[in-house]
């Protein structure tokens, strides 16, 4: 597909960085993502899948920011890849006023109470922070509508799987995308629970 059915802004954002349309995984992952299906995403680097990612989440958040509690949530392995996803999820929103905030674990706490209870609209975090802000009643996970875990391959040698299994159970009707390099058993599993429904696409 093209980027002529997306937001606007979003639109504007892309072309401004270069993108003029969809690579071949592209094609196929956003036209689910869009129509509010939960996915998995399994290709290897390099492929766009973090890119797909990115554009449906501002798209599904219509570039807006809305009060302020956040409406999406992606996972990400560890403060070095919430700071980079961060980064580029800013290429794509700095001609809106939609406000993303990354969530990890060497940060003091209480200053990342304050600062997600002043309002954000995406929440990039580690898995162990995330669940013990949550568990804190630090971060209102409410209204999230769309809920990602971000090149997902470490959940097969990390405690992350379980942090995830318990915020999934807390959130309302969501749409819950995974990106992985390959599909393996821990990701599969969530397929008993939040995953169940979700659609399998390969790169």
């Amino acid at each position: 597909m093209s980027f002529k059915k997306l937001h606007p802004l979003l639109k504007e954002s892309l072309e401004n960085a270069g993108f003029e349309t969809s690579n071949p995984l592209q094609k196929k992952v956003l036209p689910t993502l869009k129509g509010g299906s939960s996915a998995y995403i399994i290709a290897p680097k390099g492929s766009g899948k973090t890119t797909a990612l990115i554009i449906a989440t501002i798209h599904k958040l219509k570039a807006e920011a809305v009060e302020d509690s956040p409406r999406a949530v992606i996972v990400v392995k560890d403060k070095e890849d919430a700071l980079a996803l961060k980064e580029e999820f800013e290429r794509f929103t700095k001609n809106t006023d939609l406000r993303v905030y990354a969530l990890y674990d060497e940060y003091d706490i209480e200053k990342q109470k304050t600062e997600v209870y002043f309002g954000q609209d995406i929440v990039i975090a580690s898995p162990a922070r995330l669940s013990k802000l949550y568990f804190l009643n630090g971060i209102h996970l409410g209204e999230v509508q769309f809920f990602a875990i971000e090149e997902a391959d470490y959940l097969a040698r990390s405690n992350g799987y379980n942090h995830i299994l318990r915020l999934s159970e807390s959130i309302n009707k969501c749409q819950f995308v995974i990106t992985s390099d390959t599909m393996n058993s821990k990701i599969q599993n969530y397929q008993n629970s939040f995953m169940s429904n979700a659609h399998l696409i390969k790169g």
